[in-house]
């Protein structure tokens, strides 16, 4: 309806954009009323994700077509930045930024280096910054959810990791059974999203390859990459993220020192 009223590009797409934001703070009303208060935060995200993803259009029209190292830094910036979110979620335990900046930057990492290493990820800043941005961003969600799954086991039971460190038992072996469930929790996305790809939803990878007129097999073919690239990226953020995070929740004594809030 708004193209037949709009015909300049850039001012549909701003239309467009208040659509959908009305749409979600609709959303965020809605929920307000049923006493789930979400509204400041949806105001600011949605301000921050526009102005966000504004900026890095103009950076990438700089970066486009220019020195491929440049997309080193702009994935260390977003390396950063998701580092950051992540720790947030999770503030309650000791050094957090300290466990979601080695957790996205090894395991997104590696499977960005593998995968330009064996050339199924272009080395140009237009295919490298866009599948590097989606690694990057799914290594930072799989630790958020990981390391509040693992925060809230913990302090769940307390009890028992303190009864078992005074029977004498190591903390890793304590600990062993809320570090499984916490990468469990990290991975339900991705699995689910393996599982039901192409039978629940075709991702924005296929979908723009096909409107740019690649063969769909081919699309297919390339968006199963990708996805099977996010898996491998959250499987290994997960397990790193758990392994670093257990020696941030326990002291040199062998002392639980994440505790519940009071």
């Amino acid at each position: 309806m708004l193209n037949q009223f709009i015909t300049d590009p850039m001012v549909l797409r701003a239309a467009q954009a208040a659509g959908a934001a009305i749409l979600a703070l609709m959303v965020a009303y809605l929920a307000r009323r049923a006493d789930i208060n979400m509204q400041r935060e949806a105001i600011v995200s949605l301000v921050r994700g526009i102005s966000q993803i504004v900026i890095v259009g103009l950076l990438l029209t700089i970066v486009l077509g220019r020195a491929r190292w440049l997309s080193a830094f702009v994935l260390l910036a977003m390396t950063l930045a998701g580092a950051a979110i992540a720790a947030r979620r999770t503030k309650q335990i000791p050094g957090i930024l300290q466990v979601t900046m080695r957790s996205i930057v090894l395991g997104a990492g590696l499977v960005i280096g593998i995968m330009v290493g064996l050339e199924v990820i272009d080395r140009s800043p237009a295919t490298l910054i866009p599948v590097g941005s989606m690694i990057i961003a799914n290594a930072m969600n799989t630790t958020a959810l990981a390391l509040d799954r693992f925060r809230a086991e913990v302090e769940a039971h307390t009890g028992q990791i303190e009864a078992g460190l005074a029977l004498g038992a190591a903390s890793t072996v304590v600990v062993a059974p809320y570090l499984k469930a916490a990468v469990q929790a990290g991975m339900i996305p991705s699995v689910n999203n393996l599982r039901s790809l192409g039978i629940v939803w075709i991702p924005g990878v296929m979908a723009g390859m096909v409107l740019a007129g690649t063969d769909p097999i081919e699309a297919a073919i390339y968006q199963f990459v990708v996805v099977a690239m996010l898996f491998a990226t959250a499987g290994t953020t997960a397990l790193l993220c758990t392994l670093f995070v257990r020696s941030h929740a326990f002291s040199a004594a062998e002392q639980l020192t994440l505790r519940m809030k009071a």
